[in-house]
């Protein structure tokens, strides 16, 4: 019943969005002062697609028309959304990460956000190695591909590793910060780590 009952089920429903995820996305960007018209925005993890949906609705200019570029990833298939374009597979996999750069054509990304959740046994160390990968996986992309000035945002969990991950996010980025919005569920452990200003 928690589902049914969860205001931001609602308002994702009234508002069109895929998923109540999108209220999480727009709770960061609004506090953190990130996205806007221009910008090149990675969306990793983006099925069901919730949080491109935002990027473009903040992207888009006059006449509809995105302006910037949006680029998702996933595993699972996307439904299209308007002016985002989409690669299928998984971002562990050298040749996809290959075709993401390639896509990229060598443009510098303002924003790289990631959503991405590995799929979780309820095996505590097992769970925080894959957790920890995922986030390393954002990372690495990231510090190839991020303008000096841009940003990460990425899915965490707290628990085994986590403090860890963040001395790593301050060791390349100048400011770190941890958020929950309000979207999240209070019993969740998931939390939201936002990357700005590349060291180096």
């Amino acid at each position: 019943m928690q589902h049914i009952n969860d205001p931001f089920v609602k308002m994702a429903t009234q508002k069109g969005y895929r998923a109540r995820a999108a209220f999480k996305l727009t709770e960061i960007l609004d506090a953190e002062k990130l996205m806007r018209r221009g910008d090149v925005i990675v969306d990793l993890g983006s099925t069901p697609g919730s949080w491109s949906q935002v990027a473009r609705e903040r992207l888009v200019g006059k006449g509809g028309i995105v302006d910037g570029r949006i680029i998702a990833l996933d595993l699972l298939p996307m439904e299209p959304v308007a002016g985002v374009e989409f690669i299928l597979g998984d971002f562990s996999e050298e040749a996809i990460l290959e075709q993401l750069s390639l896509t990229l054509e060598g443009t510098k990304v303002d924003l790289v956000m990631s959503d991405m959740a590995p799929n979780l046994s309820g095996v505590g160390l097992a769970d925080a190695a894959r957790i920890q990968h995922v986030i390393d996986l954002a990372l690495e992309f990231s510090l190839i591909h991020l303008k000096t000035d841009g940003a990460l945002i990425v899915k965490a969990f707290h628990g085994s590793g986590f403090s860890q991950t963040v001395e790593t996010f301050k060791r390349h980025f100048k400011r770190v910060v941890e958020r929950k919005p309000k979207a999240s569920r209070d019993r969740s452990s998931e939390t939201f780590l936002i990357a700005k200003g590349r060291k180096g």
